[in-house]
């Protein structure tokens, strides 16, 4: 005889209850760990924060000198003569740092003109001297003509005026002579002597005038012609000075010193000769002759990523490391490119992008010494803004 009742099944409903209540708490769980924590009402410190801001920029970069390298050129295919220098060597501006192979063709035709031109300024002044002396003579000619003309005529002036003057004497004594002798006080002889007189002085004022007439006219021939070889001298200096061509052979001069110049390779600029390229006796190639750079100022151009050139300003500090030299090296931004660029200091690392848009910051090193002979050395740069 059982004593106890048999247990009854629970009811469904009690059973979904539970599971259903088992369930919720599970999941109300999930949903409060999973649910977002709220911002902290601490914030970073002020100095983390700083620090932050103040992170540097960095970049790869390259080392070169003050106004870049400089290549030095020549015509292609001439061969060079004589080479001055070697590499290392200082050089200053405008110093010669070779001759091509037609620096003494080019040289011997310069000396050549200039020959020919101290001959013709010589045949010159030899033409000019002659013609200036007939000229002079001419003058002298025409001074000797003109004053002691002049006071022969002067004085031939005087004598027709003495002339006329006795004639107007004499006139006036043979009129007073023929009323006297309408009076009976003279006689016809002495009338007669007076008209003879006369007469006399008429002719004479006749001559007088003559001769002054035949001085002016010969003073005036005389002139004319001495004046006649003036211009004559004159047209011959102007004529014997223009076929003396010294204007042309000056510029034959200049042609041969501008001829010659081309064949002396000067240096544009002082600075070190960092590489040469051709050498004496080989012709000159697409490279050029030699490269030049001013190491004593040696920048660093380096390219910082477009995206941060915003905070690049000139008068930045930068500092330099490379494997290359032991120590860092401290620099100033002096100049921001204004174009970007496709960078072309390419990073060791191979999961490093080499595809990457750059501008060019270039920076003055303080302390150009340990990286004088180190052009187009790639460095780690850090600009700090």
């Amino acid at each position: 005889m059982n004593l106890y009742p048999p247990l009854k099944p629970p009811a469904k409903g009690l059973i979904t209850l539970l599971i259903t209540g088992i369930f919720g708490t599970s999941t109300l769980g999930i949903y409060l760990a999973s649910r977002p924590r709220p911002a902290t009402t601490n914030p970073l410190p002020a100095v983390a924060q700083t620090e932050v801001k103040a992170e540097a920029i960095t970049a790869l970069g390259r080392i070169e000198p003050q106004g870049e390298v400089v290549t030095i050129g020549g015509p292609q295919e001439e061969r060079i003569g004589q080479l001055f220098v070697k590499e290392g060597q200082q050089v200053q501006k405008g110093e010669v740092l070779a001759y091509l192979d037609s620096y003494e063709e080019q040289l011997a035709q310069k000396n050549a003109a200039a020959s020919q031109l101290e001959e013709t300024r010589a045949r010159f002044a030899t033409e000019s001297s002659s013609g200036e002396a007939q000229i002079q003579e001419a003058k002298s000619r025409i001074d000797q003509i003109d004053q002691p003309q002049q006071l022969e005529i002067a004085a031939q002036q005087a004598s027709v005026e003495r002339v006329k003057a006795e004639l107007e004497t004499a006139q006036r004594e043979l009129q007073r002579f023929e009323y006297l002798q309408q009076q009976g006080a003279v006689s016809n002889q002495a009338l007669d002597d007076k008209t003879l007189n006369f007469r006399s002085k008429q002719e004479e004022l006749a001559h007088e005038q003559a001769t002054l007439l035949k001085l002016e006219q010969a003073r005036l021939t005389n002139l004319q012609n001495a004046k006649m070889q003036l211009q004559t001298a004159q047209a011959n200096l102007k004529r014997s000075q223009s076929q003396v061509q010294v204007e042309s052979a000056q510029r034959n001069l200049e042609l041969a010193s501008a001829r010659l110049e081309r064949t002396i390779i000067r240096a544009p600029q002082a600075g070190q000769v960092l590489k040469v390229f051709s050498h004496a006796g080989e012709s000159i190639s697409t490279k050029g002759i030699l490269e030049l750079g001013n190491t004593q100022t040696m920048y660093v151009v380096a390219e910082v990523y477009e995206t941060d050139v915003s905070r690049i300003k000139v008068g930045q500090t930068a500092t330099l490391t490379s494997s290359a030299f032991p120590a860092e090296l401290k620099g100033v931004v002096k100049q921001i490119g204004l174009t970007v660029y496709k960078n072309d200091v390419l990073n060791t690392d191979p999961a490093a992008q080499t595809d990457a848009r750059v501008v060019e910051v270039k920076i003055q090193l303080l302390n150009s010494q340990p990286v004088a002979g180190l052009t187009n050395l790639q460095v780690r740069v850090a600009i700090h803004p």
